[in-house]
């Protein structure tokens, strides 16, 4: 329960962000303040989660000669200035290097590093979200989140003010409800400063995914959990709690805490509407878990022991000491839905229409007769002309669909072999059949922009932005500008990431 004047400074703090139809003055962090359970950590690469904070948001680096650049708001308590971002990283990539803490503690994330599990990065950390992966509007204004891919991971290890051992704390996340998996474990929160799995109850943090290895809710998921370390809990038991309701927002609130033998699970759509108490009451029965021994480290993206096998998207998050209201949370929702989250394009460059037949021709000073097309099922590129068999330019030609993945992208069937579309594996092209799968499908989905070489179009990965379609060697690979594989290699890459799209041969 809460006081009456903690629920009337949270009320007042509401009604004022339900009068506004702009971003607000007061931000999530007042909000936690006025009721008694100050941010320890605010993270979000969107917008200031203070009304006053004009400070930096995140740091991206580009590819082109690594220099780096803050994004700060457009103003104070506002907007990430997305427009610098787009300027500092024309004609290159880049990638988000660090997000960092507006609650002056200094509990910065940056690029995890190896843990129970090691990254796919140099030395075993994680890789670095690509900075252009999960654009979106707040109020009609554009930001970008953290897009995170399996093997991508941001970590705090030696941290300032967040709780231990069963020191009460809450958190919330606003996230993409349409990008998760089932694999471990896409987090934000409080986990081991070893980066290793310490035991039962060493974690206190929000997960959002459908894996069901622990517990479930109703349905299919995905679900909001809570990752308490060696297990995903959705209520007391290690089961199913029928009351952690499946998510179908695109944008999502999710909302975890935790204090001595008590903690929550709460959710909602981001953009509209109020909060849901998914489960309320004590911690788990399972041995370990009460009380509870949490360490106080930062995850986000990563399990407890750096597991690296999730996917999600960020978009902004915070921590706080002690344990928040139910009518705090609800007004730091009504700022997050008075915010105005909202999806915006993710292509750009010359457009691509969905039903037609495209050639793909290679921009780099050596290739500039070679085309995109298959032998079998690899993927190469070969010389094609007028002049070619009528099987080369058939083997040449792809129809453009909608992205399997997602829809605001593109997905590409082969003309010869209708069922069968450019997709990635283990990061080399191949042309495989449409098998139906979650996986096919989003690894058969590219987002096309314009050319980092200024012709044409690049098309980018769409589950995994740091990476575009590349000839190396007249192979075609998912490659990211450097790396550890072969293909990543920089010399060339805007040529070789760069296409002339046109009519197909056949």
């Amino acid at each position: 329960m809460f006081s009456k004047p903690s629920f009337e400074r949270a009320w007042v703090f509401a009604w004022s962000l339900v009068a506004s139809s702009s971003l607000v003055a007061a931000g999530p962090c007042d909000i936690y303040s006025s009721g008694g359970t100050p941010c320890v950590a605010a993270h979000s690469t969107t917008r200031a989660l203070y009304g006053s904070y004009t400070g930096p948001l995140y740091q991206v680096r580009r590819g082109s000669d690594s220099a780096t650049l803050n994004i700060v708001p457009l103003s104070a308590g506002g907007v990430a200035n997305a427009a610098s971002q787009d300027s500092f990283c024309a004609s290159t990539t880049c990638v988000i290097t660090i997000i960092y803490d507006q609650s002056g503690r200094g509990n910065h994330l940056t690029q995890a590093p190896p843990g129970g599990f090691s990254g796919p990065e140099s030395n075993g950390y994680d890789n670095l979200a690509s900075a252009i992966g999960a654009p979106v509007t707040l109020n009609g204004q554009k930001a970008y989140g953290v897009f995170i891919s399996p093997g991508t991971g941001y970590r705090n290890n030696a941290p300032n003010g967040i709780a231990t051992g069963d020191a009460a704390e809450g958190m919330y996340a606003v996230l993409d409800g349409s990008h998760y998996n089932g694999g471990c474990c896409f987090d934000y929160g409080n986990a081991e400063t070893s980066s290793r799995d310490t035991g039962n109850g060493h974690m206190e943090a929000i997960y959002f995914g459908d894996n069901t290895v622990w517990g479930s809710g109703s349905g299919s998921g995905p679900w909001i959990m809570a990752d308490l370390e060696n297990g995903l809990f959705s209520g007391s038991s290690t089961n199913n709690n029928p009351n952690d309701l499946s998510i179908s927002y695109r944008f999502v609130t999710a909302v975890i805490k935790g204090g001595p033998n008590l903690w929550a699970i709460r959710g909602a759509n981001a953009a509209s509407g109020s909060l849901s108490t998914y489960y309320s009451g004590a911690r788990p029965s399972a041995s370990g878990y009460n009380p509870m021994k949490k360490e106080g480290a930062i995850i986000l993206g990563i399990g407890g022991d750096n597991s690296v096998g999730a996917q999600g998207t960020f978009y902004e998050g915070v921590m706080t000491s002690g344990y928040p209201s139910d009518a705090t949370e609800n007004s730091v929702q009504a700022n997050i839905v008075a915010a105005k989250y909202s999806t915006t394009s993710l292509t750009s460059g010359p457009a691509l229409n969905v039903g037609s037949s495209i050639s793909f021709r290679a921009t780099t000073a050596c290739c500039t007769t070679r085309y995109l097309a298959h032998t079998g099922s690899s993927v190469n590129t070969q010389v094609v002309s007028s002049s070619s068999s009528t099987a080369l330019k058939q083997q040449a030609s792809w129809k453009v669909r909608a992205g399997l993945g997602n829809s605001a992208c593109f997905s590409f069937e082969s003309v010869d072999t209708a069922g069968s579309f450019l997709r990635h594996y283990n990061f080399e092209l191949e042309l495989s059949a449409n098998d139906g799968t979650k996986q096919m499908h989003e690894d058969a989905t590219f987002c096309p922009q314009t050319g980092l070489n200024g012709q044409g179009n690049s098309l980018r990965v769409w589950n995994y932005p740091t990476r575009y379609m590349r000839h190396y060697n007249n192979l075609l690979y998912a490659a990211s500008n450097g790396g550890v594989h072969t293909f990543d290699a920089t010399g060339s890459f805007n040529d070789d990431v760069s296409w002339v799209i046109s009519a197909s041969f056949a």
